[in-house]
């Protein structure tokens, strides 16, 4: 009997298939002592294990490329945290085995994350996943992951680790469902890399049977269970018809009568690059910078390595328009030579343009290393900062373009719903507006954007994060400046022409997921989408503002 399941869509697609579930956890290593002359030995193989994981995850972001290349090498460094392995010496002296101490170590970290006000739950995942992998390589057992199989399935999971998530194949994993998990989640931003229709935050998914058939709707969240022939036949053809609308789909980004809305992609290097510009993207409108900081958390790289990395990504799109932000460190990114490392609650602390403003040398050269790099060459270079609060912010960022001798616009990112409120006043400093929706609900529902139970809050369709976008787009147009998304939300199609329709000017996304939101756009007016903005923003659930958006559009 077909039975209906609800979490969220993250990815687009249908993917129908047998389930197969991921491979159980490492099991705890027994707490067993061991004699004093043996600890020399014990401290050896924990870190020869620590060395072979972090090549072994450096190695898998080597082939995956792209943005799970620096999510991986964020996961070796995390694998090689010299306090971590310190830790693990120090047990490994009084008595514990290597395998023991990892396991013990790794646990009074994951504690220290979640007394860090849970911000850091989100890498919570990925701390589990190295712990397993060093335990798993010391106790001599494979490493639990993606089962084998020689027929095409839908993957189970509680969660994905992104070693996992980056290396999925396609043409075997059809799509996959998680029971925790967010939109902003590293699995859910490399399911949308990889192209492979994905649910998270199902509850109950890790009960499903394995062999059972499902259909996994990616974009509605929907996973059927035992699929009757017509819901089948119904899924196949709504997937026949997105791809059709695809193929036919090319060109810049507009409605259906003429209004402009340049489709631009977010980028984390130079790897993301040949990718954007296959999908088409008109630019780049979240050029993100940490990959170079993260290469050595202990300084920051020099401005010559920055100036090569800048240029490869400017000379890319000729004429077009490259949004670049400058370092956003803290909470999720520390780094040491920057950020604090006691802070009670690093998301509410020093981070982002604080950050930078506390270390203005540091900023001073990644704004220099910007402007050797885009000279000579004829792109639209754009520079925002992140995590911009008021009006003094903003005038502190623009003051040290100037004095950087950055011939470029200046612009401020709102993340915060501050910013938000006073866009009018900050825009008396900055050219454009730049809207990260990811933080900005984060903030406005005081819900983490990395925890499942509070994804409901994350939801970008919230009518209370889509009144602070109309507030942003609106003091924008009143300046006769543009306002853009470079967050997830832009990522969805519908969701693209609601926020057309609220006055956004561009929209910055993940390159798989340009081409849907390029032929759901150009499908409607103008008109339709104000029209659809409107009943969106006078719902009072999410749920509710999709359902009314979604019927202004298709004419109900």
């Amino acid at each position: 009997m077909e039975t209906t399941l609800r979490g969220v869509g993250v990815s687009h697609g249908v993917a129908i298939g047998e389930v197969r579930h991921m491979g159980t956890a490492v099991l705890e290593p027994p707490a067993k002592q061991i004699p004093t002359e043996e600890a020399e030995r014990e401290q050896g193989r924990a870190r020869q294990a620590v060395e072979a994981v972090a090549a072994d995850l450096i190695a898998r972001g080597n082939l995956a490329g792209g943005e799970a290349q620096h999510v991986l090498e964020a996961q070796a460094m995390m694998a090689q945290d010299p306090e971590l392995m310190a830790d693990v010496e120090r047990r490994i002296a009084v008595g514990s085995t290597a395998e023991r101490a990892v396991y013990d170590a790794f646990a009074s970290y994951r504690a220290l994350l979640a007394g860090a006000g849970e911000y850091l739950a989100g890498r919570v995942a990925d701390l589990d996943d190295v712990r397993n992998r060093i335990v798993a390589r010391l106790l001599g057992v494979p490493m639990p992951g993606v089962p084998d199989s020689d027929e095409p399935y839908v993957l189970i999971a509680r969660d994905l680790a992104p070693a996992d998530t980056a290396l999925l194949d396609p043409a075997l994993v059809l799509g996959f469902v998680t029971e925790e998990g967010g939109p902003t989640s590293h699995s859910a931003i490399l399911a949308r890399a990889l192209g492979v229709p994905a649910v998270v935050a199902l509850p109950g998914a890790c009960e499903l049977a394995e062999g059972a058939v499902i259909a996994v709707d990616g974009s509605t969240g929907d996973v059927f269970v035992d699929p009757s022939p017509e819901k089948r036949a119904a899924l196949e053809a709504a997937a026949a018809e997105r791809k059709a609308a695809l193929a036919a789909s090319s060109g810049p980004g507009a409605t259906s009568d003429g209004h402009k809305v340049p489709l631009l992609a977010n980028v984390g290097g130079p790897a993301d690059v040949p990718a954007a510009v296959e999908a088409g993207a008109e630019g780049v409108g979240l050029f993100r910078t940490e990959f170079l900081f993260l290469d050595d958390s202990s300084q920051a790289p020099s401005e010559e390595k920055q100036v090569e990395a800048y240029r490869k990504v400017l000379e890319a799109f000729p004429e077009g328009r490259v949004v670049v932000r400058v370092l956003d460190a803290g909470a999720d990114k520390p780094l040491d030579f920057l950020t604090p490392a006691d802070e009670p609650n690093p998301a509410l602390g020093v981070r982002g343009l604080r950050s930078l403003l506390e270390h203005p040398e540091v900023l001073r050269t990644q704004l220099t290393a910007l402007a050797k790099a885009a000279e000579g060459l004829p792109v639209y270079l754009e520079v925002m900062a992140p995590m911009v609060a008021d009006r003094a912010d903003a005038k502190d960022f623009a003051d040290a373009c100037r004095e950087a001798g950055l011939q470029a616009k200046f612009g401020a990112m709102v993340e915060i719903p501050s910013a938000a409120l006073r866009a009018r006043s900050i825009l008396q400093e900055v050219e454009f507006l730049s809207l990260g929706t990811n933080d900005l609900a984060q903030y406005t529902f005081a819900a983490d954007r990395q925890v499942g139970a509070v994804s409901r809050l994350q939801d970008p369709w919230q009518p209370a994060l889509l009144d602070l976008v109309a507030l942003s787009a609106d003091a924008a147009r009143a300046e006769g400046k543009s306002c853009g998304v470079c967050g997830e939300a832009a990522s969805d199609p519908l969701l693209a022409c609601v926020l057309t329709g609220l006055g956004v000017t561009s929209l910055s996304m993940g390159a798989a997921s340009i081409p849907y939101v390029r032929a759901t756009l150009g499908k409607y007016t103008l008109a339709q989408c104000e029209r659809a903005a409107s009943a969106a923003r006078a719902s009072d659930s999410a749920e509710e503002a999709r359902k009314a958006a979604q019927a202004v559009l298709s004419g109900e």
